[in-house]
Order: C-alpha cells, then sequence, then structure tokens
C-alpha cells in the first residue's frame, strides 16, 4: 500500500498542529513505536523509539513558544515527503543551547519524513538553519 499525497500532507499537518499546541503526547502519536528521530546537531544524536524521542519535544517545548510554521514547498516520493518549513515563534528557554530572553525568532527548517504502511511516521529527519537563529540570538 503506498500513501497518497494528502495522506501524507494530512500526517505532517497534525505533528505539526501537535507541535504548535506543545502537545507531547500528541507529538508522539503520530510515530511509529519504534521511529528513528534525527535532528541534526542535536547532542543526543538520531534516537529511536517514543520514550527516546520523547525528551527532544520536552525540550523544544520549553524553549520555544507560539509556534507558527508556514509550509514553503513539500516534495513527494514513495512513502516520504520532503518539508521545506518556515517556523516563527518566538524564545523562551534556551533553543540549540542559545540564551532566547523570550525574543522573536525565525528560522527554516527542512523535514524529511517517512511513513509507515500505517500512515505513522517512521523516521523524521529534521535540518534547522543554525546560522540564521545564532544571528537573532546573539549571545552576550
Amino acid at each position: 500500500m503506498t500513501l497518497t499525497r494528502a495522506q501524507m500532507d494530512r500526517k505532517i499537518d497534525e505533528h505539526f498542529g501537535f507541535e504548535r499546541r506543545d502537545d507531547v503526547e500528541g507529538v508522539l502519536a503520530t510515530l511509529t513505536p519504534d521511529v528513528e528521530h534525527d535532528v541534526v546537531g542535536w547532542p543526543s544524536g538520531p534516537v529511536h523509539g517514543r520514550a527516546e524521542v520523547r525528551p527532544f519535544y520536552e525540550a523544544l517545548f520549553a524553549d520555544l513558544s507560539e509556534s507558527r510554521v508556514e509550509c514553503l514547498r513539500r516534495l513527494y516520493g514513495n512513502g516520504f515527503v520532503v518539508d521545506e518549513s518556515l517556523w516563527r515563534g518566538k524564545a523562551p528557554g534556551r533553543p540549540f543551547g542559545l540564551e532566547g530572553h523570550g525574543r522573536a525568532l525565525e528560522f527554516r527548517m527542512l523535514h524529511v519524513v517517512e511513513f509507515a504502511e500505517s500512515g505513522q511516521i517512521r523516521r523524521e529527519n529534521v535540518w534547522v538553519d543554525l546560522a540564521a537563529i545564532i544571528k537573532q540570538l546573539p549571545q552576550a
């Protein structure tokens, strides 16, 4: 069974919606139990399984707020999507180890998302524009 573009869009939009609402349980429910989650540059490196993914989202939701994600483009393949998005919001915590001080923040992200036949996300690979984040959150 191959997922349609509409099915993949629905799942990714659901996933991003849970992220926007800082809903850890909702995000985890969009993932397969044995998911591979890789945020490039994140200190833990790639992790496997929902339990290992949870700390990333708990930290992310403490560090970033008022999340808005604008999809710039999506490229589709058999069972995967490459999503380029623009994230906007605030940085009340320490995103990517930088003091946010509640400042406004905007950066591009690239997601490579692979789906299981169930429609859940079985692999999420995320690249963020760290140079843009560093420029907007200069440290004293």
